[in-house]
């Protein structure tokens, strides 16, 4: 065994103890009553910065933008009409097929007309009787051949006769369905063949060459909505829509207390599909706000969204942030003072009320092209 080896092993063992018991002596503060106060200043100097988490900071001014209120909603054509058959009959001929876009008066249906028009040439074959009959009275009341009462006989069923004309002609166009404004057949219920009675439905005509972005607001941003306003509308798709404002309800939702709005989206080449979601972003008011990347938000205890400051003295403060706007740079945030020192890595790790050792990224920046600088 080498006596030599284990000598100089058991001394620096030795060493490495005393080492370690001064270094705990002095972490803990304990000196003595006559320990000199400078050196107990220099130890609690020394101990407190490590005791403080680092963050990464930005210090940034706010800017004015523009508020928009953006609230989830859904798309819908701007009418419905369920058709029902008018009269008695059977479908002859069917002329629009589902989901076809069609103009006004197009024909959706028709149905046997053959009867219609029998009865419509049987009353203009009595009402030229009724007029040939009023004009033989009329020219014997003169020669005083027939009295008063017989002439006015002859007048009401002349206006009979007219009245049986028009519902006999009115009946004969009842039996073709026209499409009641441009539009597309959502659903047909009858084919050829099929009997119908007055009332039995016949299709779903929709108006989709407008289409509605229907959504609900709050109580606070209802008063910045106004009928004939400018929005606009991000569709399920990623595509943005413009159109107008046409309603914001007069009286809130008892159970959400919410406004409903509704904005127009011309939709004349039929390019949009109605019963989609839709985000609804109309502009509200100019507010200061600063531009920071979604994922600095974060919630409190309470629920309330927001992100982590860092004030004059170091400390950390959680304050309340509104969304002013998102776009695709990132999303705008009002409610933090004009000149906000942000929190941008490490927020995680840092609750309010601590101090902070707060590094600006403008310093990491730095340090890290100095660095690769240096590697070049």
């Amino acid at each position: 065994m080498d006596f030599g080896k284990l000598k100089r092993f058991r001394s620096w063992l030795i060493s490495a103890s005393i080492a370690i018991l001064v270094v705990a002596w002095l972490a803990s503060g304990q000196f003595g009553e006559d320990a000199p106060e400078e050196a107990k200043a220099s130890v609690i100097t020394t101990v407190a910065p490590s005791q403080q988490s680092s963050v990464r900071v930005r210090t940034q001014s706010a800017e004015e933008i523009m508020r928009t209120i953006v609230v989830n909603g859904e798309t819908a054509p701007a009418r419905v009409v369920d058709i029902a058959a008018e009269t008695d009959g059977r479908i002859e001929y069917v002329g629009v097929n589902r989901g076809a876009n069609v103009d006004r008066n197009a024909v959706i249906v028709r149905l046997d007309e053959r009867d219609r028009k029998a009865r419509l040439a049987q009353a203009e074959a009595t009402l030229r009787q009724r007029e040939v009959e009023y004009q033989g009275r009329l020219k014997l009341k003169g020669e005083s051949y027939v009295s008063e009462a017989q002439l006015q006989e002859a007048i009401a069923q002349l206006e009979t006769a007219k009245a049986e004309l028009m519902r006999a002609q009115l009946d004969l166009e009842y039996m073709t369905i026209r499409a009641p404004f441009d539009g597309a057949l959502q659903e047909r219920h009858v084919e050829v063949g099929d009997f119908v009675k007055s009332g039995d439905p016949i299709a779903r005509f929709v108006d989709n060459r407008r289409i509605i972005v229907t959504a609900n607001v709050s109580e606070y941003d209802a008063g910045y909505v106004e009928t004939g306003q400018t929005a606009q509308a991000r569709l399920a798709t990623g595509e943005t829509v413009h159109g107008t404002i046409r309603y914001v309800a007069p009286v809130a939702d008892q159970a959400t207390r919410t406004f409903t709005v509704e904005l127009e989206v011309d939709n004349s080449a039929g390019a949009l599909r109605a019963g989609g979601t839709a985000e609804l972003q109309v502009p509200a008011e100019r507010v200061l706000a600063h531009r920071i990347s979604p994922s600095l938000l974060t919630l409190d205890d309470a629920g309330n969204i927001g992100l982590k400051i860092i004030n004059d003295e170091n400390e950390v403060e959680f304050v309340v942030a509104d969304v002013a706007l998102s776009t695709n740079d990132g999303v705008w945030v009002a409610g933090l003072p004009d000149l906000a020192t942000i929190i941008t890595v490490g927020q995680g790790f840092v609750v309010p009320g601590t101090m902070v050792n707060a590094v600006p990224e403008s310093d990491v920046e730095t340090a890290v092209a100095i660095k690769s600088d240096d590697e070049d």
